[in-house]
This record gives structure tokens, sequence and C-alpha cells, in this order.
């Protein structure tokens, strides 16, 4: 049995603490913040209630594994609901899409529908590719620790296969050479923005994430998807795990080359035989972790990746109810590019027309009878200062927030949807939010972006080349997201078990 120190009461950090204590580890998580569940929030105004981080999770299985490994069942813990219908798409040039929420085929018969001419026809054939390299990196690359380029080999082994994943193309040029409809290539590049990226420089692998989402459904938790971390701790709690919470770490210890514990803010200390960290990556290997010569390649590795887009969000407690809008609805801009060029160019900015993002829960635990609970999300920069010139922006600068919320309420009038006269509150979140809550840097909510086939597949190590350190979250392998991070905390799980 070994001691052993998580940094970090995320989903991941939740998840692979809950697996080590059921491999009879002795396992303390420490988390700076007062709460539990790091980006996975939610937060209340009377009746009304709001998901301030993820607010849709895509294979469930990946948790359902986890819960039944450590206790009873998901079902059990939360309330899982299917969406279905699963999103509503609208274009600028007025197209409506209503996408079901589970089966490739109803999905590209509704684009079929909605577009007509080729559309269905050229979504099941990409979808038919997905398939493949689902096929390809759901074992070796998502469930597996990739600790460099050659862990990759496999995927290289048969020309077909090499093609299928096309680690030279981007995601946007696939969409390209597929699609007749410059409004399918417009859907598939919303994807890359799941995990933070320019869909123009984004590999085409991510061609996986539409497949997933809708080979295995798209869902809900009644009450709001931050009920996941409740359930996550509950089963930590009940395992045996000690959670400390508004207890911050200030530097991970090593003595004789290899890890010895942590140093806590106040001077404590806490000796572990293993250190897991569930913190961004970059903050681990420049602030946390002592000087050693095994670590300069991963130093020089995480300072030079280019970290993640962020989100600006307005929580909108309404009056009254809009039957037109789904639970999941985006409205795109006319020119999509410009939304990537003002995030991922040489002077990020706010995006002036930006693709809007409405979450709609169909939850009557989230809303009163006569009211909605919507979270409103867009891609922003990630906050710094005015001066650091590091592309990013300095939201909180007098009066820039305020200025953005107004904006985007206007910018959602243009398109049809005028709520102005019925938000009976309002609250704004901003990646400088982002950062102060989860120490992510500018609020980067996906580690790293993934923008060129390295950053995409080649993500920082799950076992560190300090011993007894690892890493797990959305800033490790094998990325952001909720079942990523999932994925990272079975992999951990199962490192720390072959330590």
């Amino acid at each position: 049995m070994a001691r052993i120190v998580v940094i970090g009461a995320g989903v991941a950090g939740l998840a692979v603490a809950a697996r080590l204590r059921v491999k009879r580890h002795d396992v303390t998580i420490v988390e700076q913040a007062t709460t539990y569940g790091g980006k996975l929030a939610s937060t209340r105004h009377g009746a009304f209630v709001f998901d301030t981080g993820p607010s849709l999770l895509t294979l469930p299985a990946v948790y359902r594994d986890l819960f039944n490994k450590t206790g009873r069942a998901l079902e059990e813990s939360v309330d899982l609901r299917p969406v279905d219908p699963g999103f509503g798409y609208h274009f600028a040039d007025g197209t409506h899409l209503t996408m079901p929420g589970v089966d490739p085929g109803r999905c590209a018969q509704a684009l079929g529908d909605a577009f007509g001419g080729r559309a269905a026809a050229d979504w099941r054939a990409l979808m038919q590719r997905a398939a493949a390299v689902w096929s390809l990196t759901r074992g070796p690359v998502l469930s597996s620790p990739v600790a460099g380029a050659r862990d990759l080999l496999p995927l290289a082994r048969r020309p077909q296969d090499l093609r299928a994943v096309a680690p030279w193309r981007s995601l946007h040029s696939l969409g390209r050479s597929h699609f007749a409809d410059p409004r399918l290539v417009t859907l598939l590049d919303r994807y890359a923005t799941y995990t933070g990226a320019d869909p123009r420089r984004a590999p085409a692998a991510l061609v996986t994430i539409p497949y997933v989402e809708q080979l295995f459904g798209a869902w809900h938790l009644g009450g709001g998807l931050a009920t996941l971390a409740d359930a996550l701790a509950e089963r930590c709690r009940e395992r045996g795990v000690q959670l400390r919470l508004g207890t911050e770490v200030v530097q991970v210890t090593a003595d004789g080359g290899r890890v010895t514990g942590v140093a806590l803010a106040g001077g404590e200390r806490l000796a572990a035989d293993v250190v897991v960290a569930d913190t961004d990556a970059r903050q681990l290997y420049t602030e946390l972790v002592p000087s050693d010569r095994r670590l300069r390649g991963a130093v020089r590795r995480v300072s030079r990746a280019t970290a993640s887009s962020s989100g600006f969000s307005l929580l909108l407690a309404l009056r009254g109810r809009d039957p037109k809008l789904l639970h999941h609805n985006v409205f795109f801009p006319a020119d999509y590019d410009a939304e990537f060029d003002a995030l991922f160019g040489r002077d990020p900015r706010p995006v002036d027309d930006p693709a809007i993002y409405i979450c709609n829960p169909d939850d009557d635990a989230m809303r009163p009878p006569d009211g909605q609970a919507w979270s409103v999300l867009v891609n922003a920069p990630r906050h710094g200062s005015a001066a650091a010139q590091d592309g990013t922006v300095d939201w909180r600068a007098p009066g820039v927030a305020e200025a953005y919320a107004d904006h985007l309420l206007a910018v959602l009038a243009r398109r049809g949807v005028d709520i102005r006269d019925r938000v009976l509150w309002r609250a704004i979140r901003t990646p400088a939010d982002i950062a102060a809550d989860t120490h992510s840097p500018g609020g980067a909510i996906y580690g790293s972006a993934s923008n060129g086939p390295r950053a995409a597949f080649l993500r920082p190590a799950n076992r560190s080349p300090l011993p007894g350190l690892f890493l797990v979250g959305g800033s490790a392998h094998p990325g952001g997201g909720l079942p990523l991070v999932g994925l990272s905390a079975e992999i951990v799980a199962d490192l720390v078990g072959r330590a």
C-alpha cells in the first residue's frame, strides 16, 4: 500500500483518487479551492441553477466503468438522462437544423433534410472514416499512456491506417475535401472548439468527436452536470479518501531522485510515495516541482505549448419560456474563420461576431415553472495583462466584461433571439474568473490547444520523468473534456499500480 497525495479535486483528481483507493492505497486529495469539481461547477440564483463548466456529457461508459469499479453503478449516483433532440443549429443564411441526440444514421438524414443535395451521403461517408479513426485510436492512444512519438508508431504500420488518421491534415481541410456544402464544413469546424483549438490547425483525427457524440449519445444529469462532481466526491469519501479543501500546495518535494510528498502554503508537509497532479502541467513543471535535470525536456515542452482558448459566459435567469429553443443550441456567424483569426491571430481580441452556444436545460430542477436558466457561452481569448503581449486580453479592465456581455445580447437579438426584456438576473464569467477559480493559465479551458499533430497527440505524459510523480486531467494525456479526463484517471491509476 502506497501513500498517495493527489493535487487538485477536479473531476480527474476525484476519479483517480477513487480508483487508487479501491486498490488499497492511502489517498489524500489536497485542493486549493474551498470546494471540489474544478471546472465542473454550478451556481444558483433562487430557483435558477446554472452549470458554469461542462453542460454536455458524452461517452458515459467512462464513468459507468469508474462507478462500477469503485462501488455502486453510475445510475444509482446521478440522474442520467438522454438528450434528444441533441442540438439546434442555426446558420447565418437562415437554415435551422435539429440534430438527433444519438445515431449517426439519423443525424445524416437530418442533415439531408435541412441542407438537401449530397449532405446526408457526405456526412455518412465522413462518419465511416471517423469510425475507422476511432477504432485505431481508442485503445492505443486514448486508453493507454503515450510518452512520446514512438508510442504512436503502431498507427502508421499499415498505409490505410495512416491515411485514415492523416496526421498531416487539419480538421478544416478534411471537411472541405469531403463536403460540397459549406454549412457542413462550419458544423465540423465547431468540434475543434471542444478542445480549444483552431480547426484550420487542429488535426483531422478530431473527426472522432462528432462520431462519438452521435454514436453514444448526448446526455444530461438531472439537476445539472455538476452533480457528477458531487457523486465523485461522495464516492471518494465512502471509500475512505481524505479530502482537504482550502489547502494549497506550494511545492512537490523530492529527495534521493524521487518524489517524497508536498509542501503546503501554511508550512505543513505531507509525506507521500506517489504524487498525482490534477493541475495544469505548465504550472506543475514551472512552479511546483524542484529543479531536476530529468525534467528539463518536460519544462521546455510545456513552456513552448500554446494554451487553449478560454470562454466568456453569461448566466441568465429569464422570465417565461421560449419553446423554439432546444436544450443545446448553437448560432453560427456568417464568417466563422474570423472567429478563429480573433482567437489565435497575432492580435487576440474578443470575437465581434462569434458562434454563440446557449444551454437551455430542459430540467425542472434547474428552473422555476415560469422561467428559464440560460448559460450563454462564446469562445474567448485567455486573460492576461495588457502589457503582457502573450496572446491574451485583460478581462479585468474597467467596463470590458460588461460591454461585451451587452454586445452578445445585441448579437443574439440580431439573430432573432431578443431576450433583453426578459432578463431577471445576469452574471458574467470571464477568462479571468476561470483563471482565478482553477489556476489554469489565463483561464485556458483545455490545457494546451490541439493545434498541430504533436500538440494533439503528444500532450504531457501521465508518468513524469521524476519517479513517483504522475499527471492527470485535461492538460495531460489524452486531453480535456469529461470523457478524456475520466480516461486519464484510469490510465494513471493503472500506471501507479505498476510503478
